[in-house]
């Protein structure tokens, strides 16, 4: 699995970026959060990597900092949420404060994100509440 890139920064999009490691070229689906922190294009930039295999595709997401990539593989555990319902909820919030979302329960927010609706808002309550603290702690 590939869990890091480091390389040349080729192109750069508000849901994607191409990056060129030794002759290479990745395509890597990103948050809004992580490409705001994205340098220049043509500079070097390195990233965590969520790698995703199904049968269909191979794909990789990316994120800047490690918390936020540990939120996502929290949300892909969720059943109804896939990489693409993870990533827009990562572009609509900061960890932090989708943290704070779920430690108060407030469904009326999650259900604001793309992709979420009230039952799911209610699933991820229930079962991100015991453990989404450990985001903010261990990073």
């Amino acid at each position: 699995m590939i869990a890091w890139l480091k390389g040349i920064l080729l192109e750069k999009s508000a849901s994607q970026i191409i990056l060129n490691v030794k002759g290479v070229g990745y395509e890597v689906a990103i948050s809004a959060t992580t490409f705001f922190g994205l340098p220049d294009e043509g500079m070097e930039y390195a990233c965590f990597i969520q790698t995703i295999v199904r049968e269909d595709t191979f794909s990789l997401f990316g994120f800047g900092e490690k918390q936020e990539k540990a939120a996502f593989r929290m949300l892909i555990k969720i059943s109804g949420i896939g990489p693409r319902v993870a990533l827009g909820i990562l572009s609509s919030t900061t960890v932090t404060d989708f943290v704070r979302i779920i430690n108060s329960k407030e469904s009326k927010l999650l259900v604001k994100f793309p992709g979420i609706g009230k039952k799911t808002a209610e699933r991820l309550i229930i079962e991100l509440s015991d453990k989404i603290t450990d985001l903010l702690d261990n990073n």
